[in-house]
Formats: structure tokens, C-alpha cells, sequence
């Protein structure tokens, strides 16, 4: 480190290297000069030459401060100074600013939040922005300098993400500070104080300002500072009380004869037309209300401060009625407060609406606002997760390809990517893929007892008739077999009249086990009463069953094969017949499809549950504009692309989503 001679020295040469870069705009100049320094000692140099300069430009020249400040932000980036200089020099030049020149300045702040964002900056700078801020918000008057205020939150509010936990109420805590403090005389009344002109005509004026309704309307302020309070007995009857005597009066003092009589007076009144027109237009904010007895009165008949009321009770309560992470457990309402909560709330709503201008319409804003509001307590009892932007699908087909019905395949490669980055396998296949990854160890889920099991022939058959077994059987056909190997293989004879169709074959059986199985009950129960024993035929057939299964097995493959040979003409060899025998047996029909289609009202849950992605179905809701051909495009796309769609594939699925109509609708369908 230089000593303090040799850094004024290289200070008072970057400072004029500075001036000539800024005039000329030239920051190649500044970033040369500097190279041969010490990193260390240049940046600390040219940090204060950034300052000095800067109380030179505040005297000479105050409009170049955002070009001046744009090009520390530049030398940052280049790596000639702190990143913490560009905030440090903002700071400076609010502190020599006025407030009126500072509302100004702060307009480049709110459009650089992106830059402040941004890696180099953000965790540099972040402290230095927030203590800037809030240098800024003590020196602002809340009532008089509220639109500013409020830009300097919302800026902080675009700057900081919303996991940011210095910036959250995270235990729910109250500004029990906010005191409003009232009193006055309670003798007097509003009419005894103000001029006959600006009062209301007796007649007409239903309700009488007193000294009572005065306490009970500012009281209230307690209980929306806390409301917690309400959760206690007595406070909770006084607070019923006040509300029913406030909005009482809200009810009966009707702003619509303050309009009028205003209207009557501006008819005295000479008009200046443009000047008139816009004083009435301009709407009028204040963020605190005066509390003095005699303006009461007066402020019933202001629209803003009637709304402003009735929204801190809709905000009251919702805060009572929802579930907040950090309540106690005493702290909930009775069924009783509860219903008139309700009715309260209704009656708020109502006398929204009311109020000129556009009452109907602030009032749905307030309702919409409110439940928004909703979902970020939802998100707080959560704990504030961080918010993060869904990854871009990896997988993007251009409009026309789907139009067309066509989707590309992914490169086998990319998908394995893609499963490897979720500790996943990809196994080629959906359904093997599925089970591979059920599991991290395998082998353990194979032992699992779950998995050792064998249907009887009864439950597996049950249902298995006609038209209905021809359908599944091209799915649940094998495992029919394998358990009739298993429970009765001396159903398989070797014989000269060859299996037609693997369907009724097994309608057969059917009929047949039925048969037995009613045989078997007569014997057992006559085996019973005779005292005899059937161990030995159960154990033959245990064994018949363990040296034929294999056998057994070949002989049905074969079969199987002979009879779709049969059942395919005479064409091409290769890929042509497979195409020729899948048409016949797997694809569904345009009579099938139109009919299904008709039957399906959740079509988005079948179309996720065939692989389809949300994006996929956001395209099926935008191409179509009936659900039945959303379900129609969406089923066709599937027959045509999927190597696994079948007829008996999709009834196996829409069995598991318990779709039991459009299963009976398309089995029925030919």
C-alpha cells in the first residue's frame, strides 16, 4: 500500500485523467491510464477521484449527475472501481440535493433496478441502496410527501426478492405505535360550531352528530391498530357496539343530499367553465384524517373517508376469519361472531357501493384486492418460500408439426439428460420406466410383501363376459392364461381343433370355472359330511401345474402367433403387417372415437395421465372450442403417434381414472 503522500498524488492524477474521460466521453482513456497501478491501490484511488469529481459536477454542472453516475457504473464493470461507488455517489448527491431536485434524481434510480440487480451489484450494493432509502425516508414528511414515500417502497419492493426476510412481517406483528388521539368537548355539537350555509337542512339531516358518536367512530382506530383485541370478551361487545352505531350512521346519512346541496350552492355561484371543470375532476388524498369533533360532520360527507373506513373493517375482518400461522389458540372466533362477521361484511359491501362515484365497481376492486390478499397469506403460513421461474420445457414442437398431428422425437440422448438431472432412469419404455422408478433400490422392492400375491380365479374372472372380455382381452389376456396354468391347467389338452380367438377362448373358461367351482362347492359339502379328505387331487394338481407351465406357455405363444397370422391377408413382409394387424386389433374406429369423445368431461385428466404435457393441453384448449373436440383431437393425436396406443391400452387407463361411462360408451361403440 502506498503511503499517504504517493495516494493524494495518484489521486490527484486519476481525478484529472477522470475529467478528460467524462468530457470526452472516452472511458478507454481512463481504463489505459490505470493499468500499470496496483489493482488494490488504483481502485481505492479512483473511488475517491469519483468523489471529488462529483462535488465539482453538484456546483458546475447539476444536469450531467446521471451521466456521471452511468459512467461509474461503466468503470464497475470494467473492474477500474468498488461496485459499491456508484450507490456511494448516489448517496452524495441526494444529501446535497433538495427534496424537489431529489424526487427528480430518484426517477433514475426507479429505472436502473435492473442494474442495481444484477450480479456485479446486488450483493455489493444492497445494504448501501436500503440505507440510502431509508435516509431519504427520514427526511420526508409522510402527509405531506406521500406519492414519494411510496415510490421509494416500491422500489425497494421491485429491488429485493420477496424471500427477502428483512423486508417481511414474518411474525405477524402489529404497528401498535400508530395512536390516534381524539377528544373535545362534550357539550357542543357540529351545528352549534359551523355556518347555517354548510349545514343541512333539519328536515332532511336524520341523524345528529354528537359528542357519543364522535368516541365510538375514533375508537374504533384501536381495534383495527390491534386487532387481536377483538378476540377478548369484553373488548369484542364493545366493539360490536361502536361498529353497529358507526355504520348506523353511514346508512342513514346518505352522501347523495351532500351532492345535491352542493349543486344548489354552485348555482349562487359564478362559473369559470375550464377552470371549475377541472377543480371538480381533481381528487384530493390525505394519508392521516383530523380528528377534531367539529369536522366530523364534514368528513361523513367525503366519499374517501367513508371508504377509507368501511375498508379497514373488510381488512379487520378478514384478518379475524383466516388462519394465520402465528395465532394463538385462543384466538378464534365463536360460530355466533362468525355470522355476524358475515353479515357485516355484507352490509360494508353494500354501503361500498353506495358511495358516489362508481360505487359498484370500487367495491369489486376492493373484493378482487382482498382476495389476492388471500393467497399471499397463504404463501406466508408457508414460510415464504423463494419464488423461481418454471424451467423452460426441454421439449418444443413448432405449431405446424402439432397442427399437422406430427410430433418430432427427441433424440434418445437428450431425454436421458433429462432424467439423469431428476436421479432418474429411462428405461425406454413408459410403463417399465414408471416401475423402475418407483424405488431407489430395487431389489428392496421387489422382496416387499405387496408383491407376493396371486388372484383367485374367481375375483380375477368376475365380470368377464361376451362383448366386455373380447375388448380387455387383448390387454389381460396373458395373465388370464398364466393363472389358468397356475389355478387349472388341465384345461390345456392338446387337441385338433385349434383356438379361433384368444376372447373366446377365454369366455369359455369362464363358463367353464363357473361350472367347477359350483361342482366343487356341491362336493366339498358332501366330502364334509362323509368325513372324507381332498389333499391328495390338490396336491397332483400342484404338481401338474409346476411341470407344465413352461410347456404351456410356448404352446399359447404359438397359438397366438397362428391365429393373427390367420387373421392378417395376404400382404408384404415386414413392417407392412405389423401396421396391417395392429389397424385390426388395437386402433380405434371413427364410430368409437366420435362416441368417447361425447363421454369424456375430463378430458385434461386422461390426456395428463397419457403423457401429454401442460403445455400440450394448453394447445388442445386454444386450437378447439368445445371440450369434445378438445377430447376428440387429443385421443386421435395419440392412436396416431404413440406405438403403445391401443384400444385395449386406453380402457386399461381410463379404468385406473375410474372413467367407468366412457368406459361402457366405448365398449359398446363398434
Amino acid at each position: 500500500m502506498t503511503d499517504k503522500l504517493g495516494f493524494d498524488e495518484l489521486r490527484v492524477k486519476y481525478k484529472d485523467v477522470l475529467s478528460k474521460a467524462f468530457a470526452t466521453n472516452n472511458i478507454e482513456l481512463l481504463e489505459s491510464f490505470s493499468k500499470n497501478t496496483n489493482e488494490t491501490d488504483r481502485k481505492a484511488a479512483m473511488d475517491q477521484a469519483f468523489r471529488d469529481k462529483l462535488l465539482e459536477l453538484l456546483v458546475e454542472e447539476p444536469n450531467t449527475l446521471e451521466n456521471y453516475v452511468c459512467f461509474c457504473i461503466e468503470s464497475c464493470r470494467r473492474q477500474m472501481v468498488t461496485p459499491t461507488m456508484p450507490v456511494v455517489l448516489l448517496g452524495d448527491i441526494f444529501d446535497a440535493l433538495t427534496l424537489n431536485k431529489c424526487e427528480k434524481m430518484f426517477t433514475y434510480v426507479e429505472n436502473g433496478v435492473n442494474t442495481w440487480r444484477e450480479e456485479l451489484f446486488f450483493v455489493a450494493c444492497k445494504n448501501n441502496l436500503l440505507r440510502m432509502c431509508n435516509d431519504l425516508l427520514r427526511r420526508l414528511s409522510r402527509s405531506q410527501n406521500t406519492v414519494f414515500c411510496g415510490r421509494i417502497l416500491l422500489f425497494l419492493a421491485k429491488f429485493f426478492p420477496f424471500s427477502e426476510r428483512s423486508g417481511l412481517n414474518i411474525v405477524s406483528e402489529f404497528n401498535l405505535e400508530n395512536l390516534t388521539e381524539f377528544g373535545g368537548d362534550n357539550s357542543s355539537t357540529l351545528k352549534d360550531s359551523l355556518d347555517e350555509e354548510m349545514v343541512i337542512d333539519s328536515d332532511k339531516n336524520k341523524l345528529l352528530i354528537d359528542y357519543n358518536l364522535y368516541c365510538r367512530f375514533w375508537s374504533l382506530q384501536d381495534f383495527f391498530r390491534n386487532p387481536n383485541t377483538c378476540y377478548n370478551k369484553i373488548q369484542w361487545k364493545t366493539f360490536v357496539a361502536h361498529s353497529g352505531s358507526v355504520l348506523s350512521a353511514f346508512s342513514s346519512y346518505k352522501l347523495e343530499s351532500v351532492e345535491l346541496q352542493k349543486s344548489k350552492l354552485n348555482i349562487l355561484k359564478p362559473v369559470n367553465s375550464d377552470l371549475e371543470s377541472h377543480e371538480n375532476k381533481e381528487q384530493h388524498y390525505f394519508a392521516k384524517f383530523l380528528t377534531n369533533q367539529k369536522l366530523l360532520e364534514l368528513q361523513l360527507s367525503d366519499s374517501n373517508f367513508r371508504r377509507c373506513v368501511l375498508i379497514q373493517f373488510l381488512i379487520l375482518f378478514q384478518y379475524l376469519t383466516s388462519t394465520v400461522k402465528f395465532k394463538m389458540e385462543s384466538q378464534e372466533l365463536k360460530s355466533d361472531q362468525l355470522d355476524w362477521v358475515k353479515e357485516t361484511t355484507s352490509l360494508v359491501y353494500k354501503l361500498l357501493a353506495e358511495i358516489p362515484p362508481n360505487g359498484k365497481h370500487f367495491a369489486e376492486c376492493v373484493k378482487s384486492i382482498l382476495k389476492r390478499e388471500e393467497h399471499w397469506n397463504t404463501w406466508k403460513n408457508d414460510g415464504c418460500p423463494e419464488f423461481q421461474k418454471p424451467k423452460p420445457p426441454v421439449q418444443t414442437e413448432s405449431t405446424e408439426e402439432v397442427k399437422r398431428g406430427k410430433k418430432r422425437r427427441r433424440p434418445v440422448g437428450d431425454i436421458i439428460k433429462e432424467y439423469e438431472s431428476q436421479d432418474k432412469f429411462f428405461m425406454g419404455n413408459n410403463d417399465l420406466t414408471k416401475l423402475w422408478n418407483l424405488c431407489p433400490d430395487n431389489l428392496a422392492a421387489c422382496r416387499t410383501k405387496e408383491r407376493d400375491f396371486m388372484p383367485s380365479l374367481e375375483s380375477y374372472m368376475v365380470g368377464w363376459a361376451g362383448a366386455a372380455g373380447a375388448e380387455v382381452a387383448g390387454g389381460w389376456g396373458w395373465r388370464a392364461l398364466r393363472l389358468l396354468a397356475r389355478r387349472s391347467p388341465h384345461f390345456f389338452v392338446h387337441t385338433n381343433n385349434p383356438i379361433g380367438r384368444l376372447p373366446d377362448y377365454l369366455d369359455d373358461m369362464v363358463k367353464r370355472i363357473t361350472r367347477e367351482i359350483a361342482a366343487n362347492a356341491a362336493n366339498n359339502t358332501n366330502g364334509d359330511a362323509s368325513g372324507g379328505s381332498n389333499d391328495k387331487p390338490i396336491k397332483q394338481e400342484q404338481n401338474e401345474e409346476e411341470m407344465a407351465e413352461e410347456q404351456i406357455e410356448t404352446d399359447i405363444i404359438k397359438e397366438e402367433d397362428t391365429t393373427d397370422m390367420e387373421q392378417v391377408p395376404d400382404s408384404t413382409h415386414g413392417e407392412d403387417d405389423d401396421k396391417v394387424t395392429r389397424s385390426r386389433v388395437t386402433m380405434i374406429t371413427p364410430t368409437q372415437l366420435d362416441a368417447l369423445a361425447s363421454k369424456l368431461t375430463d378430458w385434461k385428466k386422461l390426456a395428463a395421465k397419457l403423457g401429454y404435457k401442460p403445455d400440450e393441453i394448453q394447445y388442445f384448449e386454444t386450437e378447439n372450442a368445445t371440450d369434445i373436440a378438445r377430447a376428440k383431437n387429443m385421443l386421435q393425436l395419440w392412436f396416431d403417434d404413440d406405438e403403445d396406443a391401443s384400444v385395449e391400452n386406453l380402457l386399461y387407463t381410463m379404468e385406473g381414472l375410474k372413467m367407468t361411462e366412457a368406459c361402457e360408451t366405448l365398449k359398446n361403440a363398434k
